[in-house]
């Protein structure tokens, strides 16, 4: 077994964490609203939204594995959590599944802004009624003569209010359960879709999210992707890629969680002790650490199952369960160890408890994750 990088690889991580320290080198501050067009650019230009992405289209046709390094890298080097949380839900949830079941032409006319930047991509899944159950959708797609005529409401749409392109699934054969669902990708200014107004969250806060309904909205049959009925198993590809690959940007994270617990025990004094001399303390600490390593070497395990060609449900499911389960415990853990700072935003601790509240609800809960691992070992 080989648990080391190559130099290659060493020298992109090193690269994506300096050039993401450079490009957003103070935490967002009290207030600080959406993500901006020029913030979306410089993801682009480090190289994040096109990572996965094939080459011809300006992408840099990584696997999993060295995708998830990068992804990490922008999530330990950026404060803004959801800034990076938006970028990878563009990229695994719309710009993966389009440079895998697009067609020709669909694949040469987004897939270059996608990697660039100059495209902003929102995944229309989960619905008010269909959360974590994606084989009862309620919006439609009728068949009709060029294409399809979609009619629904989609929720938490990720990106959705600042989006130019939206890739969805409907139902066209409701009798037919997963095997009617359909893919699809609709540009913002197609008649009939209609993007809400952003919610106000809990955290993610620079991630605007909406509901987006079509009403009559007509979709060319060149914008199907897979073909009719198509659409679970291709969501199911995109949800590899999210469960295992995005969430290492919470890696990221627990990694600066780690640096800044660290400095702040070795400098806070109390009773003419620094603090990371009581246990405490120190052990509260080592857990943040055993948390990520253990989480580390499960998404890397999963990724490589999918760059083996043989992607492991079990081993996606393991990951995806133990970062977002292990970042929520860590961030907890950090405001304990800043104290009364932790609890004000001027360090960002409490940006993060609130940002990692999300990571066992999206892409799958916790309770679906367990759900999967039970299933996988035979129960």
């Amino acid at each position: 077994m080989e648990f080391g990088w190559n130099e290659g690889q060493r020298a992109r991580y090193d690269q994506v964490l300096e050039r993401t320290r450079a490009a957003f080198p103070t935490p967002p501050g009290a207030g600080h609203g959406f993500y901006t067009r020029g913030d979306w650019l410089k993801l682009g230009e480090i190289g994040m939204l096109g990572s996965c992405l094939p080459e011809e289209y300006g992408g840099q046709s990584l696997g999993a594995l060295d995708t998830a390094r990068v992804v990490e890298a922008v999530g330990r080097g950026c404060a803004d959590t959801g800034l990076v949380f938006g970028a990878a839900a563009h990229t695994f949830a719309c710009a993966v599944p389009i440079a895998a079941f697009g067609g020709a032409e669909l694949r040469r006319r987004l897939l270059p802004g996608l990697a660039a930047g100059r495209l902003i991509a929102g995944n229309a899944m989960t619905e008010p009624e269909a959360g974590s159950d994606s084989s009862r959708l309620a919006t439609v797609a009728t068949p009709v003569d060029g294409g399809y005529v979609l009619n629904g409401t989609k929720s938490f749409v990720s990106n959705g209010p600042a989006a130019d392109v939206f890739v969805t699934y409907a139902t066209v054969d409701p009798k037919a359960a997963f095997l009617g669902v359909t893919g699809l990708v609709v540009d913002r200014d197609t008649p009939g879709l209609i993007v809400g107004k952003p919610y106000e969250k809990m955290g993610m806060n620079s991630c605007p999210a909406g509901a987006v309904t079509f009403e009559d909205c007509f979709v060319p049959g060149d914008r199907v992707l897979g073909g009719a009925g198509a659409g679970a198993a291709i969501f199911q590809h995109s949800m590899g890629w999210e469960r295992a690959c995005l969430f290492a940007l919470y890696l990221g994270l627990q990694d600066r969680l780690l640096e800044q617990c660290v400095a702040h025990a070795r400098e806070r004094r109390q009773f003419g002790r620094r603090i990371g001399e009581f246990q405490a303390v120190s052990h509260r600490i080592a857990d943040m650490k055993l948390r990520l390593e253990s989480a580390r070497l499960l998404l890397y395990r999963a990724c490589w199952s999918m760059d083996e060609g043989d992607p492991s449900v079990l081993a996606i499911a393991l990951s995806k369960l133990a970062v977002s389960e292990g970042v929520l415990a860590s961030a907890a853990d950090a405001v304990r160890v800043f104290g009364g700072r932790g609890y004000l935003r001027e360090d960002g601790i409490e940006a993060a408890l609130r940002d990692a509240v999300p990571g066992t609800i999206f892409s799958g809960t916790s309770e679906i994750q367990r759900q999967l691992i039970v299933k996988e070992i035979g129960l």
